[in-house]
């Protein structure tokens, strides 16, 4: 493999989802196989709000740290807490963010559905807009669940 190409990450967009599990996983297969590193990125943002004196009840500094703990038991969960995988949250909306990262990614890894994804859909809102937009390869990890289901 080009030499350029295992020092730039597999980056795997995670939002605590079995199927961003399935796609941490995945991509941390795919690492060791080809020696690149694997960056974990949950994507956080202040929800926002309309309204007379509509507010958020929490701080950025309390979401991004909700972000990194559901971020580090992802991880945990998936692949074991002692694992190479690097752990970054960002500020953003989850779908430009993750495109925005996949420029210097050498693969961009996503799960078929998130957590906001309305049952059937074959992929999230997320997965579709970055299959569309990435600048970077992409996979599209299908879900544990429907993997099961077609083996039977």
């Amino acid at each position: 493999m080009n030499e350029i190409m295992a020092t730039k990450p597999v980056v795997v967009g995670v939002d605590g989802s079995d199927d961003s599990k399935a796609a941490l996983k995945w991509a941390v297969e795919y690492g060791q196989r080809y020696e690149a590193p694997v960056e974990a990125l949950a994507v956080w943002d202040i929800p926002t709000s309309y309204g007379y004196l509509a507010a958020y009840a929490e701080s950025g500094e309390k979401i991004e740290a909700r972000a990194r703990e559901l971020l580090e038991e992802t991880v945990a969960e998936a692949v074991g807490a002692d694992s190479n995988v690097i752990r970054r949250t960002e500020r953003g909306h989850p779908s430009s963010t993750l495109v925005e990262a996949s420029k210097d990614a050498q693969l961009l890894v996503l799960g078929t559905r998130g957590h906001g994804a309305f049952a059937g859909m074959l992929l999230g809102s997320v997965s579709q807009h970055c299959v569309a937009h990435s600048k970077s390869p992409f996979v599209v990890v299908p879900s544990e669940k429907e993997d099961r289901k077609k083996r039977k």
